[in-house]
């Protein structure tokens, strides 16, 4: 059975980057599973100075294995890298951690982020899963993709970076809904119109990407390396 990775920083980015297509793909009959590295709560002030994360931490976790379950994917296992100073980690422990589940899980697809986000543990995690999957002898990916997150890729300063530039289009017609649903799990995540975290901002974008190729609505990615 063909089996699909998507390695995520924070818990909500796999759904902003991926979430119709994971769904897509489960609807085909493959295994979609998702890692998540950074804990994704203990750099916002109402927190910060606080002992105690726990509530914060079983939330979030909740709303990411609720979203899953509504994708349909397989598997979410979360990890507990500082949020937003994924950057003071050595990064050899990122990728040990990464390497570890493809040696679990034997991806045939990686899906993560782009390269030159604004959020700095985005770029580490792109970082990461580029080591890990280097191409040695007989690996089992035969392909990386990376995706935009709503929030992150399109706030980079022009200049400041490679601007994401899509060269792969996932037709999400039918599993957009889906993904509009597995993201209403993560409402303390999202933010009301017109901010890019917004149910209605997503739509629109999916819209535009679709648009783009003459579709209803798609994902868009950029495709990192494929062996065929």
């Amino acid at each position: 059975m063909k089996t699909a990775l998507t390695v995520a920083a924070h818990p909500d980015d796999e759904v902003l980057g991926c979430g119709g297509t994971m769904a897509r793909l489960a609807e085909e009959g493959w295994r979609v599973h998702v890692l998540i590295l950074a804990e994704g709560v203990t750099s916002r002030p109402a927190v910060r100075n606080r002992a105690d994360h726990a509530a914060e931490l079983s939330s979030l976790a909740h709303a990411a294995q609720a979203s899953a379950a509504t994708l349909g994917v397989t598997s979410v296992r979360l990890s507990s890298f500082p949020d937003n100073r994924m950057d003071s980690v050595d990064l050899l422990d990122v990728v040990k951690l990464v390497e570890q589940e493809i040696e679990r899980l034997m991806p045939q697809r990686i899906y993560t982020h782009h390269r030159d986000d604004l959020n700095v543990d985005h770029r580490v995690v792109h970082d990461a899963v580029s080591v890990a999957t280097r191409p040695l002898p007989a690996s089992c990916v035969r392909e990386v993709l990376t995706f935009e997150v709503p929030s992150s890729t399109e706030w980079r300063f022009p200049g400041t970076g490679n601007q994401f530039a899509p060269t792969m289009f996932v037709d999400i017609t039918e599993t957009l809904e889906k993904k509009l649903q597995a993201l209403e799990m993560y409402n303390k995540e999202m933010r009301t119109f017109p901010h890019a975290r917004s149910l209605e901002a997503v739509e629109h974008l999916a819209r535009w990407r679709g648009a783009s190729v003459g579709v209803a609505a798609a994902e868009a990615f950029q495709l990192a390396r494929a062996i065929i």
